[in-house]
């Protein structure tokens, strides 16, 4: 066997090892991905879902207490009230509306009104809506009631008491 033959059998391994990593390479896409399947059938795009409407306006709880903090929450809520305490409210809710009267009535043990008032908001979320009563020369001791309406309904009450 000549030199020439001999080179030529050592070789062809060489050509066929380049030739299956040229093959393997080639069919690699850049970046790692896989290749991706030819579409088989026209399918619409899926449609986005529609944001979730926001949950309606609600009250969600009423706190008295004898002050309230920043964020306008009763400090230390309680039901019973010394006469010359000033009594505040918090009123809790969640949800949203883009207008809705949140309104007070504050009633004495006879149903006499002590106090009427009210407030419009435009909730985005949770939010508090602070009212307060004071009466310089003291409360009478007794059994009172505050009733809280919320865009004219009823939407919770709470009893408490003044003593001495």
């Amino acid at each position: 066997m000549t030199t020439r033959a001999m080179r030529s059998i050592v070789g062809l391994p060489f050509a066929v090892l380049l030739c299956a990593a040229v093959g393997l390479l080639g069919g690699c896409s850049r970046g790692g991905e896989a290749p991706k399947p030819a579409a088989t059938a026209a399918r619409p795009a899926p449609q986005a879902a529609a944001p979730a409407a926001p949950a309606p306006f609600a009250v969600t709880r009423i706190d008295l207490g004898t002050s309230v903090g920043a964020d306008k929450k009763v400090a230390t809520p309680q039901t019973t009230f010394k006469p010359g305490d000033t009594i505040y409210a918090s009123v809790l809710s969640s949800g949203a509306a883009p207008s809705v009267t949140v309104a007070t009535k504050w009633t004495y043990e006879d149903g006499q009104t002590v106090n009427e008032s009210s407030q419009t908001i435009a909730p985005t979320g949770p939010a508090v809506t602070e009212f307060h009563i004071s009466k310089p020369d003291g409360w009478p001791a007794g059994k009172y009631k505050l009733v809280v309406m919320a865009g004219g309904k009823p939407a919770g009450a709470v009893d408490f008491t003044v003593a001495e």
